[in-house]
């Protein structure tokens, strides 16, 4: 009787323990991934195409992003960064293969605020890839087999770094090393996008740029102008706002030292229209410095800078 309600006993422990241990790691699981990333795939420039097919891509890429684990950090789904990526597709070369566009949006909340910054918005025309429906997406760190995968965990990864470098100084090294080690295993790929002599705005130049210590205030802007410079200012607004026009100081740096650097140009793709709404309530000399920098680091953006001084007086 003794030996039958210990084995009673015994079964509905180790049951507890199984179910404590699959509650655990279906909670872990939710936790590990770390990007919460919306992928869309257009394909409406290919005539007579199946669009069954790239509704089973997007699924699968949005799968490939969402479920795999980037880093050995563990995220909450509140802290899961945020991101976009949009591929549209306007060739359509064999059954299997296309060529296209890839666009990557990367929003980063606002301390103590209901405020998302855009951090990162690159548009990349060298997208080329093959795809087959129902065919397993897996990414090999040391070979270039695979385009479509190696696009996609390049920019994982620089989503990862420019995101981690926004909450601490250079925090996002190590993510850009991994990158950097993708465009190196793409060196003699067919496909366009990882070679130096094709462009000077491609996926070899944006690592090149952003790892190059002539162009490492780039990176401090990054930290200074997210961390001192908006999260501060849902508290203290002058002072977030006076960090932020100090961070501009580091672009103005590597203007000077090269004024066609990739990098630059996507921060300005990222932080025009954002410029604008800190500094139109800005007092005249901050406004008026800002202004001078601007001018002289995106002449291009001029035009919608003039609204910063039209708010002067109020």
């Amino acid at each position: 009787m003794k030996s039958y309600f210990y084995n009673v006993i015994y079964s509905i422990m180790k049951k507890l323990v199984t179910v404590v241990f699959i509650v655990f790691a279906v909670t872990f699981a939710g936790l590990a991934q770390e990007l919460r990333c919306n992928v869309t795939v257009s394909a409406h420039s290919i005539p007579g195409s199946n669009q069954n097919l790239f509704r089973t891509m997007q699924s699968d890429l949005y799968d490939f992003m969402n479920n795999r684990k980037w880093t050995e950090h563990v995220y909450s789904y509140d802290e899961k960064i945020r991101c976009n990526i949009l591929i549209r597709l306007d060739e359509q070369i064999s059954a299997d293969e296309f060529k296209g566009s890839i666009q990557v949006q990367l929003t980063r909340p606002i301390f103590n605020s209901s405020y998302t910054s855009t951090v990162l918005n690159i548009k990349d025309n060298d997208f080329h890839c093959k795809y087959q429906e129902y065919q397993s997406i897996e990414f090999n760190e040391t070979s270039n087999r695979d385009n479509l995968t190696n696009i996609l965990a390049y920019y994982a990864y620089v989503i990862l770094g420019f995101d981690y470098d926004t909450y601490s100084e250079e925090g996002g090294t190590e993510f850009y090393q991994k990158a950097q080690g993708i465009v190196s295993n793409s060196a003699n790929a067919r496909e366009r996008g990882w070679k130096a002599f094709e462009s000077e705005r491609n996926r070899y130049w944006l690592m090149e740029n952003i790892m190059n210590k002539s162009y490492a205030s780039y990176r401090s802007c990054l930290y200074n102008y997210h961390r001192n410079g908006l999260d501060m200012m849902s508290e203290r607004v002058e002072e977030g706002r006076a960090n932020v026009a100090t961070s501009l100081r580091d672009i103005q740096k590597v203007f000077r030292r090269r004024p066609s650097t990739y990098i630059l140009q996507m921060f300005f793709d990222a932080k025009a229209d954002e410029l604008v709404n800190i500094f139109s309530k800005s007092y005249p000399d901050e406004r008026n410095r800002v202004m001078a920098i601007l001018n002289e680091v995106d002449p291009s953006n001029g035009r919608k800078y003039e609204k910063i001084a039209e708010n002067e007086g109020l």
